[in-house]
């Protein structure tokens, strides 16, 4: 045993995109009226995907290509787990159960997780909390995907992000010496969980008011404004306390670890713009390479499948190795604070 409460790796990772799309003018003016402000984000391209190609579509695809890569049948895997990061498909509906039939994995437990962007990245500790209680499990297929629902939510005016189309999975097995899974923590501000939501389309609001368009529906960061319009001071200390929170609930999971926060290799953050990368990058004490940086400007901001595409990425380019210590962080909806530790 290595001291943590259970014993499980990465076996093998997938991802999938929608169409790349360049970020040019005539692209972002389609979302909004002022492109000269998203370009100041430091992107160069998105994924949009197809009209027909729903989160169902890119969850399956991820998820057969780390089953491949695995040489795993869908027999062979004892729990199915999604993370889905957007507006469902449908209302009353169970995300997980249509992934588990479309990759033909039948009669096996199946869990749906939808707290944003955070799920893609604290589901690994929900994976862990399974290891631990069921015995019998031995492969868990962990998908997360984030496939924007344009009538919703403008992907460009969620915050200061380009919300993208993709899917990324992991087969976790217990046992795996690669991969290996050390520590999640996470903590929340209740205070501010209605900012970042959706108005329309849920039980209280079922139905947009008629010259309602998102296009021009307010978004998460004017409800900031507005709940600080007349508070300036608390506007500061809380946008001065994001990343100082960020910094604390990684210190969290590395001291649960037994691991100190300069041994992290690198820090994947969501795929924010490059700015906050910057800022992050501050707040560590790290220079701006030990972030995912450049590649988030390629790739746009996938809500809960940022982390694992990009830790895929890495791997397979070589910039991270066996033995690296990556740390997937985040500030998601709610508003969470997460980190999870994995040991190349």
């Amino acid at each position: 045993m290595t001291g943590q409460p259970v014993d499980f790796g990465i076996a093998a990772l997938g991802y999938a995109f929608g169409d790349e799309q360049d970020v040019s003018t005539s692209t972002l003016k389609e979302f909004v009226d002022d492109p000269e402000r998203v370009h100041r984000w430091g992107y160069e391209a998105f994924h949009r995907a197809a009209p027909d190609v729903t989160g169902t579509h890119l969850a399956a695809e991820a998820g057969r290509i780390a089953l491949e890569r695995a040489q795993l049948a869908p027999d062979d895997v004892d729990q199915v787990v999604l993370a889905v990061s957007d507006v469902p498909e449908y209302l009353n509906w169970d995300a997980s159960a249509a992934l588990a039939r479309e990759l033909k994995i039948r009669l096996k437990p199946s869990l749906l997780l939808s707290e944003g962007c955070v799920s893609g990245v604290t589901g690994i500790g929900d994976a862990a909390g399974l290891f631990a209680v069921h015995p019998r499990l031995d492969n868990i297929l962990f998908v997360a995907v984030n496939r924007v629902s344009e009538y919703h939510r403008n992907r460009m005016r969620v915050n200061n992000s380009i919300h993208s189309d993709g899917a990324s999975a992991a087969v976790l097995r217990r046992g795996h010496p690669a991969g290996r899974w050390l520590a999640t923590e996470q903590f929340t501000d209740p205070d501010v969980a209605d900012w970042f939501r959706s108005d329309y389309g849920g039980a209280t609001a079922p139905v947009a008011p008629e010259n309602w368009s998102v296009r021009t529906g307010a978004n998460g960061l004017e409800r900031v404004q507005e709940h600080f319009r007349t508070d300036p001071k608390g506007l500061r200390d809380f946008v001065g306390g994001l990343n100082r929170r960020l910094v604390e609930v990684t210190d969290l999971a590395c001291a649960s670890a037994g691991v100190d926060r300069a041994d992290i290799t690198k820090l994947i953050h969501l795929n924010d713009n490059q700015g906050s990368f910057e800022e992050i990058a501050e707040a560590f004490d790290v220079p701006v390479g030990r972030t995912n940086a450049d590649l988030a400007k390629l790739h746009g901001h996938m809500g809960a499948a940022d982390h694992l595409a990009t830790l895929a990425m890495l791997t397979e380019s070589g910039e991270l190795v066996s033995g690296d210590l990556a740390a997937l962080i985040g500030i998601s909806i709610g508003m969470r604070w997460y980190c999870t530790l994995v040991r190349v």
